[in-house]
Order: C-alpha cells, then structure tokens, then sequence
C-alpha cells in the first residue's frame, strides 16, 4: 500500500520530534517523501532538507524538495515540487530535474502543468481535510476528470487516509497514487 503514496511533510502535526517522524515514514517506505515546509525561508528550508535527505537516503526513499528550485540544486537533488504559479514563471529555469510537480485544482491547469513541463501533478482536494477547512471537496468526478485531461501521473490529495479502500477508490479514477500528510505526520 505505502508504494502508492507520496508522503506529504508538515511538522506542525507532528507528536514527536520531527527527525524522528521522517524516521517512521520512511520506514514504511513510501513512494516518495515531499518536504512540504510552506513557513521556512530559503534558509532554515535548506537546513531542514540536509537533514530530511540524510534520513531518506538512509531508508532509499526518494525525496521531493518544495519551493525552492535553488535549494534543491545545490543539495543535488533533481525532484522539486512548485506551486502552479511558480511551475509557469521559472520552467525554462528548471532543466536537470527529472521530476517536477505541481498541485492542480482543475483539468484545465492540470494540463497547463504539463504543457509546462510538469512530470506528475497533485489534485485536490479530493474529500473533506481539516486543512481545507469550510471548503467542500471537490471530489472523484473532479479527480477522474483531471486524470482524463493529462497524460502523465496524477496523484490525488486532501483528505485522504492511510486506507487501502480509499486508495483504491481514487486508484479507480485513473490516480497513480495519493499525497498524504496527516496520516503520515501521525504514523
């Protein structure tokens, strides 16, 4: 089950040290771990991602650096994951990594991602999550319809658990897998 998963980090919904809990994740070795730290500067990120890729590359987890194109360049590391708007301003920028995500919130950008050189997309939300809170989801005909406008792989996020059922469930739209943070940050 975990092979289909992308681990999401945030440490704010950690229980334990957070070194520690990037220990357990990538103890059950997920597809890939996404060092999601949306508070950090350029600075502390790149403190933090020395750390986190030691303990993944100690596991032989591949790990998905966020934001910062720099950063993960100069830690040599070819995986990145940027917001849309960032993805548009900086592709031309991004030669020499052999992953580039970004989150998608309709087919239209889905596909516009891959137009810009986007190797896989997250979609979402796709249930009720606590980080979208009062926003209703939008669901697995949303899902399926953004799996349907792109030909590369499409991971479904939000709300999602540690659950084969629902997995599967998302799986049957035409995901290739799942983001999950919380379940992941609770492990």
């Amino acid at each position: 089950m975990y092979n289909d998963i992308i681990a999401v980090t945030n440490r704010h919904l950690c229980q334990r040290p957070f070194p520690e809990q990037i220990e357990r994740v990538c103890s059950v070795h997920p597809k890939a771990l996404l060092l999601r730290e949306k508070d950090l500067s350029e600075e502390e990120y790149e403190a933090l991602a020395r750390e986190v890729l030691a303990i993944c590359d100690a596991h032989q987890v591949p790990c998905i650096l966020h934001f910062f194109p720099e950063v993960a360049k100069k830690l040599q590391v070819d995986a990145i994951h940027l917001p849309l708007w960032k993805l548009k301003k900086y592709a031309s920028e991004l030669t020499g990594f052999s992953q580039i995500g970004t989150s998608t919130h309709s087919p239209e950008e889905a596909l516009k991602a891959q137009q810009l050189g986007a190797t896989y997309v997250t979609a979402g939300h796709i249930y009720t999550t606590d980080c979208k809170k009062g926003l209703p989801p939008r669901g697995l005909d949303f899902l399926q319809n953004v799996c349907n406008a792109v030909t590369i792989p499409v991971y479904a996020i939000g709300g999602i658990k540690l659950d084969a059922g629902q997995i599967n469930e998302v799986k049957s739209c035409g995901a290739s897998g799942v983001c999950i943070m919380s379940g992941m940050m609770h492990l």
